[in-house]
């Protein structure tokens, strides 16, 4: 086996585990089980901190390939720059924490440290890309572009008013601001479906249930669902709202987009990447009163509810495919 189809992949613990769905999660595990399928021979490391990475970067043989993720290359930015001294290191950039409001300055120094050394970086969406090299933490030329790949699934059939919301209960996924929408809605006939882990901000989590359980029956919080329940959610509904504070690309707009299911979405970060071709509507982000006004037109104008349909069935095939998302980071990983 030759040198160049080996690498060892650093991941965050529980990157298998059907209760910790995120969206580097899926993309990590796409990612290890599509080189596997390729030839290549690829050791999974789990780790829960920085003396785990460190551990794992020491069992790297000399002159390997290291695929780190790039949330758990920030807790060991040491590590990441004493290891590419004897090993390539490409790091998996899901996301650019500066980027985020709030973000702690400790977290993003230690993430820029992580990424500045990294032989190179595999970045999941042009923006994030574009944010990288802007905000000079990388380079252009050491920054490549992997999208996220779609999930197979079923078209999506449910009536206008069958709204779904995918993404862990976190500010940044800004479920607090639909959930403020919909009461603004009046009589018109809704329900939502809040599907993700309450676990990332369980004090964030507590409030966004308490809003939602004013809103009486018509909202459902399900938790993390498994593909099987996931995929109805998705055909079961008519639309899918992203009303984000802050995301890198929006891999739930990916599968909506593959199911043409419309999208609602705030005007972030990678969206509006994540959305080009049409079957979609933006909105100004942190804004219940705009996004419940969006919300309002769709339900009510059949003309546009139609054109939004027709552009997200066409934008289906145009959809990118997890064996293009392999084939460019196996790309990098044999020239890094």
């Amino acid at each position: 086996m030759s040198s160049e189809r080996v690498v060892r992949f650093v991941v965050p613990e529980g990157v298998d585990d059907p209760a910790r769905v995120t969206g580097g999660n899926v993309y990590d595990r796409r990612v290890r089980d599509g080189l596997r399928a390729a030839g290549w021979h690829v050791a999974t490391t789990e780790v829960a901190d920085g003396e785990a990475v460190q551990a794992a970067l020491d069992e790297a043989p000399g002159g390997g390939t290291v695929l780190v993720d790039g949330l758990v290359a920030a807790w060991a930015p040491t590590s990441i720059e004493g290891a590419v001294a004897s090993s390539r290191v490409v790091v998996l950039a899901h996301m650019l924490t500066e980027a985020f409001p709030g973000a702690d300055p400790l977290a993003v120094e230690r993430e820029r440290r992580a990424l500045g050394a990294a032989s190179a970086v595999i970045a999941t969406s042009n923006w994030t890309a574009s944010e990288l090299v802007r905000r000079g933490v990388a380079q252009s030329e050491r920054v490549t572009v992997a999208l996220p790949g779609a999930a197979e699934g079923p078209p999506s059939r449910g009536a206008a008013g069958r709204l779904l919301c995918v993404g862990a209960v976190a500010p940044h996924k800004g479920q607090d601001i639909l959930l403020d929408a919909l009461g603004r809605l009046g009589s018109l006939d809704w329900t939502c479906t809040f599907a993700g882990s309450r676990d990332t901000d369980p004090a964030f989590a507590g409030r966004v249930a308490e809003a939602a359980a004013r809103l009486g029956s018509r909202v459902r919080m399900t938790g993390v669902l498994d593909d099987t329940r996931l995929r109805a959610a998705y055909q079961g509904s008519g639309l899918l709202v992203a009303p984000s504070r802050a995301e890198s690309f929006g891999m739930a707009i990916a599968d909506a987009r593959r199911r043409g299911l419309p999208v609602i979405a705030a005007r972030v970060g990678g969206i509006p990447e994540s959305v080009a071709g049409g079957g979609a509507l933006l909105v100004a982000p942190d804004d219940p009163a705009a996004l419940a006004s969006v919300l309002e037109q769709w339900m009510t104008d059949p003309a546009l509810r139609a054109r939004l349909r027709a552009e997200a069935e066409g934008a289906r095939e145009r959809s990118p495919r997890w064996s293009t998302t392999v084939e460019t980071v196996a790309r990098v990983l044999g020239d890094a």
